[in-house]
């Protein structure tokens, strides 16, 4: 699955939340400029981080399980707080 969000946040900041999250329940995979990819007995999670239109930052976060797995509650979650580091007047609602 794939899930994309767009964010005023810088593509390193991203990336940073990215390793804090992932990195405390998955392993790491791989680490490149734009990219970080996780890998677990959930399965593997990579987030790409790039400049888009400006100000805007895309990021993408995939994985390799089909929907509502566990990896891809993660990757929902992940998004999430990256909304919130964005918008601190965010109110995450979900149950992922």
């Amino acid at each position: 699955m794939k899930y994309f969000h767009r964010t005023h946040l810088p593509p390193d900041a991203v990336l940073t939340l990215a390793t804090g999250f992932f990195g405390a329940r998955l392993g790491p995979l791989e680490e490149l400029p734009r990219r970080r990819k996780f890998s677990g007995a959930i399965g593997q999670v990579s987030v790409t981080a790039g400049a888009e239109g400006g100000h805007y930052t895309l990021v993408t976060v995939a994985t390799d399980q089909v929907g509502e797995s566990e990896a891809d509650k993660l990757a929902k979650r992940f998004l999430t707080l990256v909304h919130t580091q964005a918008e601190p007047t965010h109110r995450p609602i979900g149950a992922y």
